[in-house]
């Protein structure tokens, strides 16, 4: 198995976010990294730093008025008096149709979700390098090279074609989808995380040739609350391509293990070529943002029963926590990944 990462992902350093009105420490801090280097480390798996691709495989997914106030924004906002050393909005559009605004406070609103997803200076950056590991990760696996896992920092799920949030800035999961997608026909991505993985929806729901598949903890009580419901099947060509399996809060390994196997059910009847999967280990019982229990040997057996839907792969980091068993979840489903290929190209 390749495993790919950029260590310019590291300086993405967000400091605050706002929960329930409160101004919480943001968990997707660099740490993270070393907890995930260090379940590569357990199974001895060797590393690969990506090519710098510009900004090309983003732009296959998101717009190019979105990824511009990326790359400017910060130095935008420093020139707003008063402003303060984060980019975090405060007002948002009643809706997409609304007027575009030429200001950066205007522009944070309309761009950002939320208060998840706060640009420092050095954002842009990581989150650039960040789309670099899941394409290179996506071109090897076209390429024939055997599955790979991009550890990707900071995540990218919650990304909208032009909207940050949730900790997400680039959709790394639908830009490896993307770029098999070139390669194939049909796609599959199967989301994993905690948390739905509403920009990748967002980005295919219209789509028929991506397939895209979440298990994760009901929104009706949990973030992203106003998608991941079972209704939303995707629309126009994309009608019946999407199918969400929420949950309710604390379902453990064999609830999610019988959601998994209605999503490989469905992925099998796609007739998909390739999968992605959005790899969240934040469902684990003990992660700092915990909805859903799943054990580390319960990351293992999802990480078997994925590698025998017998698809060329690709694993894309989602969430996953700074905590004392994140490494070993990691090393446990790439490891029940691997135990799965049975024998396949590692």
């Amino acid at each position: 198995m390749h495993v790919i990462f950029s260590d310019a992902q590291r300086a993405h350093h967000p400091r605050h976010f706002l929960a329930a009105g409160v101004v919480r420490d943001c968990p997707e801090v660099p740490a993270r990294i070393d907890h995930l280097l260090a379940g590569v480390a357990a199974l001895g798996l060797p590393i690969t730093a990506p090519p710098d691709l510009g900004t090309a495989p983003a732009a296959a997914v998101h717009t190019r008025a979105y990824l511009d106030f990326l790359a400017g924004i910060h130095a935008r906002w420093q020139a707003v008096p008063g402003a303060g050393a984060e980019v975090i909005p405060n007002v948002h559009p009643r809706s997409r149709a609304d007027g575009y605004p030429a200001t950066a406070v205007g522009q944070a609103g309309w761009h950002q979700a939320d208060t998840a997803c706060p640009i420092g200076p050095e954002t842009w950056a990581a989150a650039l390098a960040s789309s670099h590991a899941a394409a290179h990760a996506a071109d090897r696996v076209a390429a024939g090279d055997g599955p790979a896992y991009a550890l990707c920092r900071p995540p990218g799920h919650h990304a909208f074609a032009d909207q940050a949030g949730g900790f997400c800035y680039l959709n790394n999961t639908a830009i490896a989808a993307e770029r098999l997608r070139r390669q194939v026909a049909r796609v599959a991505v199967l989301d994993i995380d905690l948390h739905h993985g509403n920009g990748t929806q967002g980005i295919f729901f219209a789509r028929g040739d991506v397939l895209t598949a979440s298990i994760h903890a009901d929104p009706a009580g949990f973030y992203p609350y106003y998608w991941g419901h079972a209704g939303e099947q995707g629309e126009g060509g994309g009608a019946g391509a999407n199918l969400n399996l929420p949950l309710a809060l604390g379902t453990g390994d064999d609830g999610v293990a019988a959601a998994l196997e209605t999503a490989c059910a469905r992925i099998a009847a796609f007739e998909a070529q390739a999968l992605v999967v959005a790899l969240g280990l934040d469902a684990y019982a003990g992660d700092p943002l915990a909805g859903l229990a799943v054990s580390t040997p319960g990351f293992a057996r999802l990480g078997h029963r994925i590698a025998a839907i017998g698809l060329p792969t690709v694993l894309v980091q989602e969430g996953g926590y700074p905590s004392p068993a994140l490494g070993d979840n990691l090393a446990a489903f790439l490891g029940g990944f691997l135990a799965g290929t049975d024998g396949a190209e590692r």
